[in-house]
């Protein structure tokens, strides 16, 4: 799998990008991950990426142009057949969800485009395959989503994780939530590990794993068991 991410502030991706698993994924060639400058496809000397908006408001806006050149020269680049996927990272977009970073696994090849200042010229929406928003609320910049999503993404990838098995049970998959786990020591400041988890039979944890993970999907996210 291979992720293009277009943005006008790449050292923003530099530390995020080669630690933890970010770092073994890219290291063993299960995914490559590449961030490329905005600036560097536009055509003025000042490389000028932003402008003022017609009609007047507050802040720049991103111009269409060179996002246009980065998304047609990152498709050109990648090899006949491949099945590719053009994401802009708005509020305005599709809320990400765990579900969604299956599906982004299909496609072999995902070009991210993170936003900046007050937004995108309305034209860019026009050059995507789909827009992605990550939450209900405003940051200062697309960069961060456009972490977010790849990580959701690469972890996913077979063979990131040692153990795939643990992707089993965590918190969104089959819309519920992880159950509680515990660790040593079993008894800290009068506050006990279940009795079951100690007894040493997995069909008896098996299932009060299973009915605590209802329990608190309930009580925490009865939306989740809608679904």
């Amino acid at each position: 799998m291979k992720i293009d991410i277009v943005t006008l502030f790449p050292e923003m991706f530099k530390d995020v990008f080669g630690v933890s698993m970010m770092k073994i994924a890219r290291e063993k060639g299960l995914v490559e991950i590449k961030v490329h400058d905005l600036r560097e496809y536009t055509t003025d000397k000042h490389r000028t990426a932003d402008d003022k908006p017609y009609g007047g408001g507050v802040g720049m806006v991103m111009k269409v142009e060179p996002v246009d050149k980065a998304i047609r020269a990152l498709k050109n680049s990648a090899a006949n057949g491949v099945k590719q996927l053009t994401v802009l990272l708005t509020p305005q977009g599709k809320q990400f969800s765990q579900t969604q970073a299956r599906e982004f696994l299909r496609h072999r090849h995902i070009i991210l485009i993170a936003g900046h200042y007050e937004g995108f010229d309305e034209r860019i929406r026009s050059l995507v395959d789909m827009e992605v928003s990550i939450g209900d609320y405003i940051l200062t910049c697309g960069e961060i989503p456009a972490m977010v999503v790849t990580d959701a993404i690469v972890r996913l990838v077979p063979g990131v994780l040692g153990d795939e098995a643990c992707l089993i049970d965590e918190s969104f998959e089959n819309n519920i939530l992880e159950y509680p786990q515990y660790t040593r020591p079993a008894e800290y400041k009068n506050m006990r590990v279940p009795d079951v988890l100690l007894c040493g039979d997995p069909k008896k944890i098996n299932a009060w794993q299973q009915k605590q993970a209802i329990v608190r999907t309930k009580s925490r996210r009865p939306d989740l068991l809608k679904k």
